[in-house]
């Protein structure tokens, strides 16, 4: 299975549509820090982006988008010296699904949101930098374009199913956003989704995502790369930031993971789907990477959903 796809899955990637934002003249709306990732999209105009702890203010042109993966206030702007207005208070006045600030309807931004289950979802965002800012007007940004394009009119003119339509439209864009910024900078990627970059790497995370109940050997995965078993171990450890078998155990243990949360299986039935030749074997990684046992894991969870 392709790793990044499978990685999304095993999330439960979701979408949530923001209200919209509407701004003209001199003007300046400070957000709070996000829970989730934040996405938003310039479709008029231009403004400014202060993320805190960012090197400097982004400058964002009609057509730009960027993802915030870390929980950082950030502050949207018209420029330097425009007085702050709290983001709370401007979307208040929503009406029909659009805020206003400032004078005037010279900018006009979408956004929304992107929520992961919260066991393991640093399997995305710790890959990522804490911006990631996609310009318009590369050829590689037609896809995502397209789709802030049709998310765009889907809220403008609501037609039947029009939310479920735009929600599931942003989530071709991450997609999208998430491929761009690796072609165009590997080098600000870390962990598994740096390894996609690899072409030996890959082929090895594909194979372990392919199968991760198979007992692998490195020797095996390096044939699937074409490259010799020294060689894939030292650049899997120095994209991924691990062994191969140090990866291999950290997924089954996602896996295994989300099986507890969601499912009935007995641990030995899990041990055995996600490749643990025993029960006690799979208990003992799992504690090991988890810090709990995998009944005492399934307890928790369990009772979280019923509170």
């Amino acid at each position: 299975m392709d790793p990044l796809e499978d990685v999304l899955d095993l999330l439960e990637t979701r979408s949530h549509l923001s209200t919209s934002l509407i701004a003209g003249g001199e003007w300046a709306v400070r957000f709070e820090a996000p829970l989730d990732v934040k996405f938003n999209a310039v479709r008029r105009g231009s403004c400014w982006l202060d993320v805190e702890g960012h090197s400097g203010p982004i400058a964002l042109a009609e057509g730009d988008c960027y993802l915030l993966t870390r929980p950082r206030r950030f502050t949207l702007r018209s420029g330097p010296d425009a007085p702050e207005v709290d983001a709370r208070s401007v979307f208040a006045g929503a009406e029909h699904g659009v805020a206003h600030t400032g004078t005037g309807d010279d900018v006009l931004l979408i956004g929304g949101r992107f929520t992961f289950s919260e066991p393991g979802q640093d399997l995305l965002l710790a890959s990522l930098p804490p911006v990631v800012h996609l310009p318009a007007g590369t050829a590689q940004a037609e896809t995502v374009e397209w789709a802030l394009t049709v998310i765009e009119r889907e809220l403008l003119l609501r037609p039947v199913a029009s939310s479920l339509v735009a929600e599931h439209l942003a989530m071709v864009m991450l997609v999208y956003v998430l491929r761009l910024q690796l072609a165009r900078e590997p080098q600000s990627v870390s962990g598994w989704l740096a390894g996609l970059t690899d072409p030996a790497v890959a082929a090895a995370l594909a194979s372990l995502h392919e199968d991760p109940a198979r007992p692998w050997t490195v020797a095996e995965l390096a044939r699937a790369g074409a490259v010799s078993r020294s060689t894939l171990a030292a650049r899997f450890k120095q994209s991924v930031g691990q062994s191969p078998l140090e990866y291999l155990t950290q997924w089954r243990i996602q896996l295994a993971s989300q099986k507890l949360r969601k499912g009935d299986d007995t641990v030995a039935a899990i041990a055995r789907i996600t490749g643990y030749g025993s029960e006690s074997a799979m208990s003992t990684a799992f504690k090991r990477v988890t810090g709990v046992s995998p009944s005492a894991y399934r307890r928790r969870h369990a009772l979280g959903a019923d509170a």
